[in-house]
C-alpha cells in the first residue's frame, strides 16, 4: 500500500433550495508516511472533505479509501488505525487529563499507556487537573493526545493550532514531528501558510470543492516563476487622483509586467505586488518606471514568495478572504503565465 488515503471524483451535496455542492469532483492521494496539508479559504470544502475521510459524513458520490479500506464496509478496521482531532473538541469538564486519556485508550484494542501519551504532549504535570482548568493550548494538546492514544497509523488534524499562541503552536508542531518520525501519516488542515510550509511534504489547495493545485510547498512556490515578491503602495494624492482605475492605483499593469525580472503583477486594496526572479534587477527598474509615470511610493517591502502568493495567483483572491468570496474593495490581477 503506497496511499494512506485515496479519493476519486468525490462529491458532497447538501439538500436545500438551491442545494449546496460543498465538494465537487475532488481527487486526492495521500502517501503513506507523509504530512499532507489541505489548504483553502473558508467554505472551500476542506472540513467537509476531511469529515468524509474520517467517516463522519457520507459522500454523495465518489470513491474513498482509507488505509486500503472503505467506509461502509470496513468501518471498524479503519477506526482502529486512525486518530482524529476535530476542528473543535468539547471536553467533559469534570474529568481529569488522566481520566480522559484512560477513557479514550479503552476504545482501542492496542495503544500506549496514557502516562506515556501525557509525556508525549507535555501534560504529565496536569494529570490530575480537570479539563475545564486547562489553557487553550493545553486543551488542544489533550485533544491531540486523545487522537494518539490508540497508536494510529493515520492522524487527522483539522486546524489544530487555530487561536493558539506561538508557544502552543510550536509545541503542537513538535508533537507532529515526533509522530512523523515513526513513519506515520498526517492529514492536516490549516489557515497558517507558514505552518503548512514548515510541516507538510505536499499540500493540496482546495477552492470551490476541487483541488486546483497539489505539490510540495517549494515546488508550488517555484511555479510562480519567481522566488521573491516586491510590494508597494503610492502616496494618497496619487491614488485619489485616479480612484476609478482598477485596484485604485494610477498604473498601467501591463507596463509593470514589462519591468525587468517581473513575472506577474497583482493589485489588492491599493497595494501592488510583483513576483520577481531577481529583486536586485527589478527594484531599480521599478523605480525608473514609477518616475517615468510620475507617481511616488508611500511604502515598499520585499520578501520571499509564499504559499499565500500561490493561492492568490491561482484564484485571484487572498487566502483569508471570508467564505472564499472575492474582496469587496476590488482585486485586479494580471499574470503572464499560469501556475501549473
Amino acid at each position: 500500500m503506497t496511499d494512506a488515503i485515496r479519493c476519486e471524483n468525490l462529491y458532497k451535496r447538501y439538500p436545500g433550495k438551491p442545494p449546496v455542492d460543498a465538494v465537487r469532483g475532488l481527487n486526492l492521494h495521500v502517501r503513506v508516511g507523509e504530512c499532507f496539508g489541505l489548504l483553502g479559504p473558508n467554505g472551500a470544502g476542506k472540513t467537509t472533505t476531511i469529515e468524509i475521510l474520517e467517516g463522519l459524513l457520507q459522500p454523495t458520490s465518489g470513491t474513498v479509501e482509507v488505509l486500503g479500506h472503505r467506509w461502509g464496509r470496513d468501518d471498524n478496521a479503519i477506526r482502529r488505525r486512525i486518530g482524529v482531532s476535530l476542528q473543535e473538541t468539547r471536553l467533559p469538564e469534570r474529568l481529569t487529563v488522566s481520566e480522559m486519556l484512560t477513557l479514550f485508550r479503552s476504545f482501542y484494542p492496542r495503544g500506549p499507556n496514557p502516562k506515556a501519551v501525557m509525556r508525549q504532549v507535555s501534560l504529565e504535570d496536569k494529570a490530575n487537573c480537570w479539563t475545564e482548568k486547562l489553557s487553550g493550548g493545553q486543551k488542544q494538546r489533550l485533544a491531540v493526545a486523545c487522537a494518539l492514544v490508540g497508536d494510529p497509523e493515520l492522524l487527522f488534524l483539522d486546524e489544530p493550532t487555530t487561536g493558539l499562541d506561538p508557544q502552543s503552536r510550536r509545541q503542537l508542531w513538535q508533537i507532529i514531528h515526533r509522530f512523523r518520525a515513526l513513519g506515520r501519516t498526517v492529514l492536516l488542515t490549516t489557515h497558517y501558510m507558514d505552518e503548512a510550509e514548515r510541516l507538510c511534504d505536499r499540500v493540496a489547495i482546495v477552492d470551490h470543492g476541487r483541488v486546483i493545485a497539489c505539490d510540495s510547498p517549494r515546488a508550488l512556490i517555484a511555479s510562480l516563476g519567481g522566488e521573491h515578491v516586491i510590494e508597494f503602495s503610492l502616496i494618497e494624492n496619487d491614488v485619489a487622483a485616479v480612484s476609478e482605475t482598477d485596484g485604485g492605483v494610477p498604473i498601467d499593469l501591463a507596463r509593470l509586467e514589462r519591468v525587468a525580472s517581473v513575472r506577474s503583477v497583482r493589485v489588492h486594496s491599493g497595494h501592488v505586488s510583483l513576483t520577481v526572479s531577481e529583486p536586485h534587477v527589478a527594484l531599480p527598474a521599478l523605480l525608473d518606471c514609477l518616475t517615468t509615470i510620475g507617481v511616488e511610493m508611500a511604502s515598499l517591502t520585499t520578501r520571499h514568495a509564499s504559499l499565500e502568493d500561490v493561492f492568490v495567483s491561482l484564484t485571484g483572491r487572498r487566502f483569508e478572504d471570508e467564505n472564499g468570496e472575492p474582496p469587496s474593495d476590488g482585486l485586479s490581477e494580471t499574470r503572464p503565465e499560469a501556475v501549473a
